[in-house]
């Protein structure tokens, strides 16, 4: 195919043609300038690289991370005999590509090749729902010598990839955590010293140190009161259970409920693991769903991230009552039970209520809510017409109603959390630090 630059030189001999009606000599003119750019064409055509001289591969996890920014890398290889401009196209999954007014743009690049050369190209995808999905073709188009001609052809790079939980999160939480700049994600990292049974160090008494503390025997060795601390008590037991039914499918800006809440879960696991302690995993709608017993290490971690990959949304309501009873019966050793939820109103709010009560003895439940932003601008934007004063309202009553429920749980030993999408991994992984640390579990 022509260049813009061909195209040119051809659109020189117009005028040579129109002087042709004045004087004969410009049309023999205009006819050699024209031979001698179809001649320069052609060769420039026939000095061309064939496909064959440019190697292409696409790098990229073979696990992409739901709702994160994961890199995806084109290494050019040219073989040819010609420096050359490329023009580049990567077809990633449709889904990734469209924006929210419904447009789809492919990634393009432009760029020079000289002979011999490999140029990395780097893009981002940010994948909205798990599941399987497929890279397409790579379309090339480069131009000859003279830059004159261009040749395009599409390689066949089909490549299937699965968009699982944001493993991109756990990275960077062991990355942060070896570089002691955990508050980077919004997580503590001082280290307190709680009322667990491991013994942590010996210090000198200060005056509101709990005399049952006091070591004896070294405090008769150094001559002076020294007391003894402890970290909190590893190998407990975490249990987490989340809620599958029809409203975690809701949106909650970019993503549903369920999908920020499996994120969540994931860092959350890989946290608890690292800490020592056990962790185990239950699904529910109206029914159990899933179900994974408490158990320590890497191991478990994986069996999870399987789980989750695989998790989805029913659209019935969820059974909270029969759920968290099973939970009771299957779990009989103490646990720090986690339950993600969405509270929507109803009979459902009330069999919450009930269904975490019952975990108490010998449970210690943690109730976490994703708060819903739409709700709260509702209920705090000054109404202008008839019906944002209904709206606002409404609004008003469900959020006094979630308030209500909390507090209720809360009176009967139970912990909550309701916060934003956005804060909802460090706000869970925070919580239960705060548990082990002071030695409430």
């Amino acid at each position: 195919m022509p260049t813009r630059r061909l195209l040119l030189l051809i659109l020189i001999a117009a005028p040579l043609l129109g002087l042709a009606e004045l004087a004969p000599v410009f049309g023999a003119v205009a006819l050699l300038y024209a031979a001698i750019v179809c001649a320069a064409a052609l060769l420039d055509l026939r000095l061309m690289d064939r496909h064959g001289a440019f190697d292409l591969q696409r790098r990229h996890d073979q696990r992409l991370s739901l709702g994160a920014d994961n890199p995806i890398t084109i290494v050019v290889t040219h073989r040819g005999q010609h420096d050359t401009l490329i023009e580049l196209r990567d077809e990633p999954p449709d889904a990734w590509l469209t924006k929210p007014d419904g447009s789809a743009t492919p990634p393009v690049f432009t760029f020079p090749l000289a002979v011999r050369a490999t140029r990395e190209l780097n893009y981002t995808v940010r994948p909205l729902r798990r599941g399987d999905y497929r890279f397409e073709r790579i379309t090339l188009r480069w131009t000859g010598p003279l830059a004159l001609m261009r040749r395009q052809h599409t390689y066949d790079m089909a490549q299937p990839v699965q968009v699982y939980p944001n493993v991109l999160e756990v990275r960077k939480y062991d990355l942060l955590l070896r570089r002691n700049r955990l508050q980077d994600i919004g997580l503590r990292i001082q280290r307190r010293y709680g009322e667990g049974r491991e013994f942590e160090r010996l210090r000198e008494y200060q005056p509101d140190d709990d005399f049952r503390h006091i070591s004896w025997k070294a405090t008769a060795r150094r001559h002076k009161p020294i007391t003894m601390e402890f970290e909190s008590e590893r190998s407990q037991t975490i249990f987490v259970a989340f809620d599958v039914g029809r409203m975690m499918n809701a949106p909650v800006g970019e993503m549903t409920r369920l999908d920020y809440v499996i994120n969540s879960v994931l860092l959350f696991s890989y946290v608890v693991l690292g800490k020592g302690d056990k962790v185990g995993m239950m699904t529910f709608a109206d029914t159990v769903t899933h179900y994974i017993e408490p158990k320590p290490g890497r191991a478990q971690f994986y069996r999870m991230l399987d789980l989750l990959y695989r998790v989805e949304t029913q659209p019935i309501e969820p059974d909270f009552r029969q759920a968290l009873n099973y939970l009771k019966l299957k779990q009989r050793r103490r646990a720090l039970v986690v339950v993600f939820t969405d509270l929507a109103g109803g009979m459902s709010m009330q069999q919450l209520a009930s269904g975490v009560i019952g975990l108490r003895p010998p449970h210690l439940p943690l109730i976490v809510t994703i708060s819903d932003p739409v709700l709260k601008d509702l209920a705090t934007t000054a109404p202008v017409s008839e019906a944002s004063v209904y709206e606002r309202s409404v609004a008003q009553r469900v959020l006094d109603n979630r308030r209500a429920v909390l507090h209720r749980m809360e009176m009967q030993g139970a912990m909550t959390l309701d916060v934003p999408a956005s804060q909802l991994s460090a706000s869970v992984i925070n919580k239960y630090l705060d548990i082990k640390e002071k030695g409430i579990l």
